[in-house]
């Protein structure tokens, strides 16, 4: 079978009032450009988890307005913008979230009419499969590397003539659990090519914490698994292959919860001579050889989950340890070590929690002023 992987790209709004109040400011955009920059790593492993025998192509769709950002050689529908290829393939996955899941379900809607087999999955899906399988065929709900090689499967044999798939729900519960410490390299040489800024790699799925607001846990189960420091040395020498210096990201929820693995991680990264951001607590800044470790590995930034400048609000966010509240008073003086060693901070707020007023906005930019 020919298999198309859509990625659903870039920043959106449908709220007219947040469209007025900043929503094209030009730091916003910028954040959007990088954010439409990522490749969907999802999507990558799913391309990887793919049972031999089939022509497998990976697309994006950022808009009508920005092009498909598919391959180099794609026509634009010239109403939609998704890719004209998909209408070629025999099944198409798309991957989405909220932001765009309208968008995604339009596009699903017209493959479908063309007769293109569609199957839907990300953190949108997880959450709503039902309203996902009045515009899909299939719904894919939580981690898929162990549902999609079945259902691909199950659609091979009904494309040969075989019986229909009478299964249009795959839960990842139903099936064994997704064993990070065995996952395949991505395909990252479906992205060979293109002019991303930025690559993905996964270190570690899952966080400890449980924060009443976090998505982690729709798509993941509640346990930290960490995978093989050698296995992340091999996926990013493979993307080497096709990205001389590559900027890595790592697409983790929490990576440096471990930091004895997290200092081997480090290490490994050394010889590799790449730049990096990843995202973790600010536990990170406990240990000053780790720091130490990721100034030498080439960590240019992390991003780290203040959520308030004030402690009222942090109380009973983290459902498992209070672990939120209890590090507020030592934020700053967390922030200035990591600096200190060269690495930047990217500090996120969370604004409109329960104790917040409408001078939450002046409290986080003072913050932010104080911790430069």
């Amino acid at each position: 079978m020919k298999i198309g992987l859509l990625a659903m790209s870039g920043l959106r709004a449908h709220d007219p009032d947040l469209l007025a109040l900043g929503l094209t400011l030009p730091g916003v955009i910028q954040r959007g450009e990088v954010v439409a920059s990522l490749p969907s790593l999802g999507l990558l492993y799913l391309a990887a988890t793919t049972p031999d025998g089939h022509d497998v192509r990976y697309y994006e769709y950022s808009g009508p307005e920005n092009g498909n950002g598919g391959d180099s050689d794609a026509k634009s529908d010239a109403t939609s913008g998704e890719p004209a290829e998909l209408y070629d393939c025999d099944l198409v996955a798309i991957s989405t979230f909220s932001a765009q899941v309208f968008e995604a379900y339009a596009i699903a809607d017209r493959l479908r009419a063309a007769g293109v087999r569609v199957a839907m999955g990300g953190l949108h899906v997880s959450v709503e499969p039902d309203e996902a399988l009045e515009h899909a065929d299939y719904a894919l709900v939580g981690e898929a590397e162990e549902t999609w090689p079945r259902l691909v499967d199950a659609v091979a044999r009904q494309h040969g003539g075989g019986e229909a798939v009478d299964r249009r729900l795959w839960r990842a519960s139903d099936f064994p659990p997704v064993d990070v410490r065995a996952l395949p390299v991505p395909r990252y040489d479906l992205l060979a090519g293109r002019a991303y800024n930025r690559f993905t790699v996964q270190t570690s799925r899952g966080c400890p914490w449980r924060c009443d607001f976090c998505a982690s846990t729709v798509m993941l189960s509640k346990t930290y698994r960490k995978r093989p420091v050698e296995h992340i040395r091999r996926d990013i020498e493979a993307l080497k292959r096709f990205r001389k210096r590559p900027f890595i990201e790592l697409a983790d929820d929490n990576t440096f919860v471990d930091k004895e693995w997290g200092k081997e991680l480090c290490r490994q990264l050394i010889p590799l001579g790449v730049n990096w951001f990843t995202e973790t607590d600010i536990s990170v800044a406990d240990d000053e050889e780790l720091l130490r470790l990721l100034r030498r590995s080439r960590c240019r930034q992390v991003l780290v989950g203040l959520e308030s400048p004030e402690q009222a609000s942090l109380e009973g966010m983290e459902l498992h340890a209070n672990f939120k509240a209890r590090r507020w008073a030592t934020a700053k003086e967390a922030v200035r070590r990591i600096q200190e060693q060269g690495i930047t901070v990217n500090g996120c707020f969370i604004l409109g929690l329960d104790a917040h007023g409408p001078d939450i906005f002046e409290r986080v930019l003072e913050f932010a002023l104080e911790v430069p």
